[in-house]
């Protein structure tokens, strides 16, 4: 049987969900004995999931133990460190994903945008991975290039969100 081709999901937008729609299909390819590989991007290590995915057979997660805070607040020499940082993590996920059937890149479009990545880096990796690799990334804002790139494009819209009643990120719920 001839090997299937890998596609390239983009789970983008302002509304809530995008991770989410990343980790269900993380969850359902490992169902079917897949192995996957997630790099999580300008996130800490508080959420709930980083705790089940870490157990879960046929997942593996590297996690991004460091915090740098916001991007806009963000000092030349912490911007530099970061950089280094996350360029080193994406560096280790696409050495993983060689083996792996499905690849996510949690919040890498916004690392991207934030130059803390180079666009170039992401874009050069689309183009050279293994045929079989399926790849997700998240985040806002994909630039022109990489949508015409990806074969999925899930716009995540905001409607209505209890932010803006002034309630904040839930515990459990919002991570």
């Amino acid at each position: 049987m001839e090997e299937q081709k890998g596609l390239v999901h983009i789970y983008c937008g302002d509304g809530k969900g995008k991770t989410t729609a990343a980790l269900g299909l993380a969850l359902r390819a490992a169902g079917r004995g897949m192995k996957v590989v997630i790099a999580r991007f300008l996130k800490t290590e508080d959420s709930g999931e980083v705790k089940m995915l870490c157990q879960l057979p046929g997942i593996v997660l590297l996690p991004c133990r460091k915090s740098f805070g916001f991007t806009f607040s963000m000092g030349e020499e912490e911007k530099k460190e970061a950089s280094r940082y996350y360029q080193d993590l994406f560096a280790r996920a696409v050495s993983l994903g060689q083996e792996a059937d499905l690849l996510i890149f949690d919040e890498v479009l916004a690392a991207c945008n934030a130059g803390l990545l180079p666009k170039e880096s992401l874009e050069d990796f689309l183009g050279s991975r293994p045929q079989g690799l399926e790849v997700v990334l998240t985040g806002r804002n994909p630039w022109e290039s990489l949508l015409s790139a990806a074969d999925y494009i899930t716009q995540m819209q905001a409607v209505k969100h209890p932010y803006q009643k002034g309630i904040h990120a839930r515990r459990g719920i919002e991570y």
